[in-house]
């Protein structure tokens, strides 16, 4: 697993700088409290910069989360050991200057504004890419399986429940069973309500 982190650089390019800057103030403040303004004085630049390179603050906000969330990484394997491989990452230890996607998305849950890129990408980069990997596998399965990992992820990085510290093999392999067993239901999932187009079936349209 890739860990995401944060270091500046001499060879970043202006808007790598902008974007490294984003991801830090937006893993320890909210959207509303991050402003453009404050951003483009980290990197000593002007506010309509930052604008050139990332056209607003959503979208901004939008590719801070995908340059730790590394959905591509994610998904990238063959897909047999897939619940192995997503208990893993929401398992393993936090190293003291890394930044992951919970880190920024517990601190914008509230902001309208956050909570429509934050739809999007669950959407584009997480419930899409999990159902091309396992054929049969829902949209609703793929958001089971989404609202475990962040429940998890949420007690064992934000509240601190110690069951939950530590990536020993038992755990990773009780998280694995249950991902794969949300996964193992396939066309039949008795959730569904009759038949349904998937969201890059609908996106298709």
């Amino acid at each position: 697993m890739s860990k995401i982190i944060i270091r500046s650089c001499s060879e970043d390019t202006t808007r790598e700088r902008i974007l490294k800057s984003a991801i830090l103030r937006f893993s320890a403040h909210s959207y509303e409290a991050t402003g453009l303004r404050d951003l483009a004085a980290d990197v000593g630049v002007d506010i309509s910069y930052v604008h050139r390179c990332f056209g607003s603050k959503e979208n901004l906000f939008r590719e801070a989360i995908r340059a730790v969330a590394q959905p591509e990484r994610l998904f990238g394997g063959d897909g047999e050991d897939l619940g192995d491989d997503l208990a893993k990452e929401i398992l393993a230890k936090k190293d003291g200057n890394e930044v992951r996607p919970l880190d920024i998305i517990i601190h914008s849950f509230s902001s309208p504004d956050a909570s429509r890129v934050l739809h999007d990408l669950l959407l584009a980069d997480f419930i899409a890419p999990l159902t091309r990997k396992r054929e049969g596998v829902s949209d609703r399965q793929a958001a089971l399986i989404a609202g475990f990992m962040m429940g998890v992820g949420i007690l064992k990085d934000v509240i601190g429940a110690e069951p939950l510290l530590g990536s020993e093999r038992a755990l990773v392999e009780i998280m694995a069973r249950t991902i794969e067993e949300i996964l193992s239901g396939g066309s039949a999932d008795p959730c569904r309500d009759g038949p349904s187009k998937s969201f890059t079936e609908k996106q298709s349209r």
